[in-house]
């Protein structure tokens, strides 16, 4: 990959991995427990902010080239 910095790539794959890990816990929360109205719309909010924010990572990693 010409132009990247292999730093900057291993510090992009461990901020996608602890967002992806986030989101697990979140769906994982939601799944196996009972939770009321609120919590669940309050979840479903941040595990898109959350996906957002990945690709705002990725994106910034390619722009950084």
């Amino acid at each position: 990959m010409p132009g990247y910095n292999f730093g900057e790539l291993i510090k992009t794959i461990g901020e996608v991995m602890v967002g992806i890990t986030a989101i697990m816990v979140h769906r994982r929360v939601w799944k196996e427990h009972k939770i009321n109205e609120k919590v669940r719309h309050e979840m479903m909010y941040e595990q898109v902010i959350g996906f957002a924010g990945i690709a705002l990572i990725i994106v910034g990693f390619l722009l950084s080239s």
